[in-house]
């Protein structure tokens, strides 16, 4: 028996999808341990998981009263996580970090469990920093990050199936799409990227003059229009089918996504959440991937229009040299490895 855990962004709970997809379904009994958020509604539609819910505990980044409560509301879901594994009486718990799996791994290493852990970005963000100290091993998807900590290995990122083998026939705008121009993807991730989505609708007709503009706005409300060589999609599932069908993308700077593009070598302009509303993790990541000649990358506060448009139209030109540099660097199958890990870990408790 597994339990997987993770959450709050589809960063924490895809990549748990793409070990799951991997492991032998006769082999394990799987579980999910959750809060009331994306991760419940995605992991919903997978069969072979049972989903358990549990309250869920969340640091504001500004000052509120509400972190005030963390410390009662984390007590509460250790709770409720170690009566759950109580339960479930899992061999391991695979974790994706993110609030939601603090709780649960707390809960694990008190009763003894094995924790196999996985950090994407390339510092480690703060639930995974206590996770740390109560996992067997941390997984990163950097080598970078790996640094001196005994717990710590580096494996790369989980990656689905569908994203590495999409199909771009699948996709009913194909044949409206114009020979003669590369086609421009646009991904402002699961819950969408405002920053973003504004400036393509902005700058539509500069961005349309050179290329086909396939845009996945997200869920979120975004200015419906019709243009020649634009297509807006609000959510894409087969996110694979999409990344086959484009030469070059446009967007933030989460891990999950960026090393995706990477593996199917997929050239990137990548514009990173700013500090303002995050802990800065995505322009990490962005500067890094910009370091090894991967993509270009600007931060918001300094992305005018002129300078947008400049960098969309060199980041077609300069798309052979990003190909490349992602080509001389080695990609890793992190699947295998962490299932692998999971192997040695189960019933081998701190």
């Amino acid at each position: 028996k597994i339990v997987f855990t993770g959450g709050g962004t589809a960063g924490h709970i895809y990549p748990i999808l793409a070990v799951k997809e991997r492991m032998n379904n006769s082999d394990y009994q799987f579980h999910y341990i959750g809060g009331n958020g994306m991760e419940k509604d995605i992991i919903a539609k997978e069969k072979e998981i049972t989903f358990h819910e549990i309250s869920t505990v969340k640091l504001q980044r500004k000052l509120t009263y509400q972190n005030l409560l963390i410390p009662f509301k984390l007590i509460k879901a250790i709770s409720q996580s170690k009566k759950l594994l109580k339960e479930i009486k899992p061999d391991v718990i695979f974790s994706k970090g993110g609030f939601v799996a603090v709780p649960v791994v707390i809960a694990g290493a008190k009763l003894g469990i094995p924790v196999i852990s996985h950090e994407s970005d390339l510092s480690m963000g703060l639930a995974n920093k206590i996770i740390l100290h109560y996992c067997n091993t941390m997984c990163t998807t950097f080598e970078e990050t790996k640094k001196d900590n005994i717990k710590t290995i580096h494996t790369g990122q989980p990656i689905r199936k569908n994203v590495l083998n999409g199909n771009k026939r699948n996709l009913t705008m194909l044949n409206k799409l114009d020979k003669n121009k590369p086609v421009l993807l646009v991904i402002g991730g699961s819950s969408g990227a405002k920053f973003i989505n504004e400036k393509v609708i902005e700058n539509i007709d500069k961005i349309c003059s050179t290329y086909n503009c396939i845009h996945i706005t997200g869920k979120q409300e975004v200015k419906k229009i019709r243009h020649e060589n634009y297509f807006q999609v609000q959510y894409a599932e087969n996110i694979g089918d999409y990344l086959n069908a484009c030469d070059v993308v446009l967007s933030r700077a989460g891990s999950g996504a960026i090393n995706e593009f990477l593996a199917l070598k997929k050239p990137m302009f990548l514009i990173p959440l700013s500090k303002k509303c995050s802990r800065g993790d995505q322009i990490e990541n962005a500067k890094l991937f910009a370091n090894l000649g991967f993509c270009d990358m600007i931060e918001e506060e300094d992305c005018d229009n002129s300078i947008f448009n400049i960098k969309l139209v060199n980041l077609y030109k300069n798309k052979e040299k990003y190909i490349k540099n992602m080509k001389k660097y080695k990609y890793f199958d992190a699947c295998d490895k962490i299932i692998e890990l999971i192997k040695q870990s189960e019933k081998q408790p701190l």
